[in-house]
């Protein structure tokens, strides 16, 4: 399955072709730990889930919910999960607050992205907050939690507006994010279990 469409998204931006100069180089791109961690220690085995769309990963959303709350397997409960993965689709279209240099969306947080979207999964600390963010501590409430990631799911899809620049990966289209947010709640939810 495809994960970036040329027909989507036809401007071939010198990230791609950097990832593609170097796949066909036979390079291997290693992407730093600042964007890669070592998923968090836990106990069982989390999924590998893979989203290419926001509609996958509510439908996820949803069969998790159904039972309750999901059992987790990573630090963050499921309402701070939910809020940080709501913050990140807001903040794509509000700005980011602390975005990292230029310089540094430009070559290696591209690079991660199109990492990531090559590969169809994205890696990431999976406890750390994102840049200038309000805290997740104290976050509790799975149904306020649930409520706003819906929310944020459907101003990102009504979105007339510019496209803010991500904290790391820099100016990415509105397929770009869309494949970025579905990634990272695969990413979350591959470490929720469904209480049931």
């Amino acid at each position: 399955m495809a994960f970036i469409q040329e027909a989507a998204n036809p401007v071939d931006h010198p990230r791609r072709r950097f990832l593609k100069t170097m796949m066909a180089a036979g390079s291997t791109l290693a992407v730093p730990s600042v964007l890669v961690h070592a998923q968090d220690q836990a106990s069982g085995a989390p999924r590998e889930l893979q989203f290419a769309t926001l509609d996958e990963g509510l439908n996820e959303l949803t069969q998790l919910t159904q039972a309750g709350e999901p059992v987790s397997l990573t630090t963050w409960n499921w309402a701070q999960t939910l809020t940080h993965c709501a913050q990140s689709i807001e903040f794509s279209m509000a700005g980011f607050p602390q975005p990292k240099s230029a310089l540094f969306q430009s070559t290696v947080g591209a690079a991660a992205y199109e990492v990531f979207a090559w590969r169809g999964r994205m890696t990431h600390d999976l406890a750390e907050p994102i840049p200038g963010a309000a805290s997740l501590d104290g976050i509790t409430d799975n149904a306020v939690a649930e409520a706003r990631l819906r929310s944020a799911v459907d101003a990102f899809r009504q979105w007339k507006g510019e496209w803010q620049p991500h904290f790391a990966y820099g100016e990415l289209t509105q397929a770009e994010y869309e494949l970025a947010h579905a990634m990272h709640l695969a990413n979350h939810f591959s470490y929720f279990r469904s209480a049931s």
